[in-house]
């Protein structure tokens, strides 16, 4: 069989070569008795819009079930910070998140997310590698008699999220301000949210797409030109957001229809906390990140340290340190007062917030 190894941000890999159900098995078989081994019991289980997402899912509550874990299973599509949040919401131990992230629409993945709504910390990680055996576990509980029984649990983890959102934000400001806003969901897990927190927002790719369109789902420059072309079409429009597949990476565009880095949207978040909401704390980025960001934090008298690439590294700090901003140049950027978890969603509606309260775009 072949070995199984989680990267950076999880395991991934190419759908019907290694990415199969009893590869999947061999993981969520891993991951339930290391849970069980740790003393935890309850598990928070979701997928993106990735071709097979449901079915994967559905085989990882399975197995977890069998080794006696409460499950609580997305209703439906959901992105990664939905998944992280609902763990915290529903006090559980751990989550499971069906995504390959920004990866070609062949790939599918599985990512591990701790109790606090953040990445699981790289020794824990090893911890559910060692347990991965050679043999593809039979053992699968029936999810009707489970769920009659009380041990699955479908939760709607979009409404969760979206309650949360509406819990911290003056969406009513946002609204009012003038923003025009055009959003593409890159056909991922967040094209529901946009829909029902801003209903002139102008929006492209927000149906389910599992190919893709035959493009990754990477919120970068190269892959955003039907967004930009809009924004450049329509005057009225005055930002562009685009998430990544599962929603935990941004990209943004100024009112000409200009791609505004990750390096930029850090810097504009850290003067923004600083400046509008008076916020102190730790900055911390991946070496990645533009020397800019140390200079910024300087001039704030805020301490300042690198980390090696992976948001799991700069997740550790956010969790055991006063973390005010944390981020890579690859566009997952977590702030305090949120989860310490990348949100792409999160991430625009801070930058609105600011365009709102400063009158300014963000050209």
């Amino acid at each position: 069989m072949i070995p199984i190894k989680f990267g950076t941000d999880g395991w991934r890999a190419i759908i019907a070569q290694e990415y199969t159900l009893d590869n999947l098995s061999r993981v969520s078989d891993a991951t339930a008795r290391w849970m069980v081994s740790k003393g935890m019991s309850k598990v928070v289980i979701g997928h993106d819009t990735r071709f097979g997402g449901k079915m994967f899912a559905d085989r990882a509550a399975e197995i977890c079930l069998s080794h006696g874990l409460t499950v609580y299973l997305g209703e439906d599509f959901v992105s990664t910070p939905m998944v992280s949040l609902g763990i915290v919401k529903h006090s559980a131990d751990l989550g499971i998140v069906i995504t390959a992230s920004h990866n070609p629409p062949s790939y599918n993945g599985f990512k591990l997310k701790s109790a606090y709504g953040g990445p699981t910390i790289p020794k824990e990680i090893a911890e559910v590698e060692s347990h991965i055996i050679d043999v593809i576990p039979t053992a699968k509980a029936d999810l009707n008699a489970a769920l009659k029984s009380g041990k699955l649990i479908m939760t709607d983890l979009e409404s969760i999220y979206i309650d949360h959102i509406k819990s911290n934000f003056d969406l009513d400001l946002i609204r009012n301000s003038g923003i025009k806003l055009a959003y593409d969901a890159m056909y991922g897990a967040g094209q529901n949210v946009v829909k029902q927190l801003f209903d002139n927002a102008a929006l492209l790719h927000c149906e389910n797409n599992p190919s893709f369109y035959g493009q990754a789902p990477e919120p970068i420059s190269r892959n955003l030109t039907e967004l930009s072309q809009y924004i450049k079409d329509h005057p009225e429009i005055n930002v562009g957001l685009a998430n990544d597949g599962d929603a935990d990476r941004v990209g943004m565009f100024d009112a000409d229809g200009e791609f505004v880095d990750s390096q930029h949207l850090l810097l504009l978040l850290l003067y923004y906390l600083k400046e509008y909401k008076n916020e102190t704390g730790k900055v911390v980025v991946t070496f990645s990140v533009t020397e800019k960001m140390e200079k910024l934090a300087e001039m704030y008298g805020l301490d300042f340290e690198v980390t090696k690439i992976g948001f799991k590294y700069i997740a550790g700090h956010m969790v055991s340190e006063d973390v005010l901003v944390g981020g890579e140049e690859s566009g997952g950027i977590a702030i305090k007062g949120h989860i310490p978890e990348r949100d792409g969603i999160w991430m625009g509606l801070i930058l609105f917030e600011f365009m709102a309260k400063s009158g300014k775009t963000l050209d």
